[in-house]
């Protein structure tokens, strides 16, 4: 996912790094780049976290550190399960409109391919990590 539309994503995001493994915010902002999400301003992170810790999303405590200062370690709540849940069910459609769309454009390209339309375009792929049909290919990394 390119950069820019995953930073809208903070929120689900940040909350699933933290449901795997509860971290520190700079711990996490490094993890994001898993998600196609790297060089995320910290400033941003953490204003992400704030809110989720004002929604009771997530929880923090003061943890001490051997190299430095205490930071903070976050931790999902039960209410941050609830909220990641419904987010990853609205992600899971938008894929699924999303694998439509890209599907639909690899069979429009091709039509117009051997109509002759513009016979300079390159023929369409699908995205990394996909088959035709929108499916996940079985070597896609998840």
């Amino acid at each position: 996912m390119y950069g820019s539309e995953a930073r809208g994503l903070l929120h689900p995001f940040l909350l699933l790094l933290i449901c795997e493994r509860p971290g520190h915010g700079y711990e996490l902002i490094d993890r994001l780049a898993c998600l196609g999400v790297p060089d995320v301003e910290p400033g941003h992170a953490y204003r992400v976290l704030r809110n989720l810790e004002r929604e009771r999303l997530v929880v923090s405590t003061w943890v001490p550190s051997e190299t430095g200062p205490a930071r903070r370690r976050y931790e999902l709540t039960r209410e941050g399960l609830a909220d990641l849940g419904s987010w990853m069910a609205r992600l899971a459609r938008l894929g699924e409109v999303l694998d439509a769309c890209v599907t639909r454009w690899g069979k429009a390209a091709a039509r117009a391919a051997a109509r002759g339309s513009d016979a300079s375009a390159p023929a369409p792929r699908p995205p990394e990590g996909r088959v035709p049909g929108g499916r996940r290919s079985s070597s896609a990394v998840t």
